[in-house]
């Protein structure tokens, strides 16, 4: 008989990490892009802005955040309010642009998002694990979940070690930990389905959601929309009738059905 299984993404449904990525992808940028287009000068401790909170919701791997940021930050023709319109309409086409037109790769953005990481975990672990905060409904219902012995896993973009450092912070087990080096959460996924009965699979981007459930080895998954992450206004209707938008105040009936 197949163990019960709980997975859930990490930033914006476990955790609130805007600060940290804001935090983390300004000194990425400023530290190991070495870009011309942005000031020596930066304020690395400047107020999480309004655009990037705005662009988060768009986001599907960590290196965009830092793409986003060296755009918000440079000095000519920065992205703002009065020219986001066309950068949010044409998201992933305006993310390779960029790429192109300042000869980057996505990995090289992502190794200095993860060197920025390594940086401050040396010089100060403790303000960094305080810019990522937890949602304690969430926590609390993970821990209910291993007191009716249940399995649960994190599936999360960032680096396992992160996700792990995190959790051990905020005083969280889990039984397994999938980072971006594990692959794309089908890819888990469907490894997964061959292991246990996965019983939810709680995640606040709409379109990974609609991917899951229209891969035939995945559509069995019972999938959850978590209404307080990192959503569009529109991302909330016309769902598809196999996902559910979830409440923090509804977390625990997952766990009553799943008895």
């Amino acid at each position: 008989m197949f163990k019960k299984l709980i997975l859930l993404d990490f930033d914006g449904v476990v955790i609130d990490g805007i600060e940290e990525y804001w935090y983390s992808s300004v000194l990425a940028c400023k530290s190991y892009l070495q870009s011309k287009q942005i000031s020596d000068n930066i304020n690395s401790n400047m107020k999480v802005p309004e655009i990037f909170q705005e662009l988060r919701p768009y986001v599907k791997y960590g290196w965009e955040m830092v793409l986003i940021t060296h755009e918000i930050l440079k000095r000519n023709e920065p992205l703002c309010d009065n020219n986001k319109r066309e950068f949010l309409t044409n998201y992933k086409t305006k993310c390779i642009e960029t790429l192109k037109k300042n000869n980057w790769s996505s990995e090289k953005l992502q190794t200095s998002l993860d060197r920025s990481r390594n940086n401050q975990i040396f010089t100060d672990l403790e303000k960094w694990i305080k810019l990522h905060k937890p949602f304690n409904e969430v926590l609390r219902f993970m821990q209910k979940a291993k007191g009716l012995d249940l399995k649960t896993g994190i599936i999360s973009t960032k680096e396992e070690k992160f996700t792990s450092m995190i959790l051990k912070n905020i005083n969280v087990s889990t039984d397994m930990i999938f980072g971006y080096k594990s692959g794309n959460k089908i890819d888990i996924l469907r490894k997964l389905t061959k292991e246990y009965k996965i019983i939810c699979f709680l995640e606040d981007r709409k379109q990974t959601l609609i991917e899951i459930i229209n891969d035939s080895q995945t559509s069995v998954v019972p999938c959850f929309l978590a209404e307080w992450g990192y959503l569009k206004e529109s991302d909330k209707y016309n769902l598809p009738t196999s996902i559910n938008l979830l409440k923090l105040k509804d977390l625990e009936e997952i766990l009553a059905n799943s008895i």
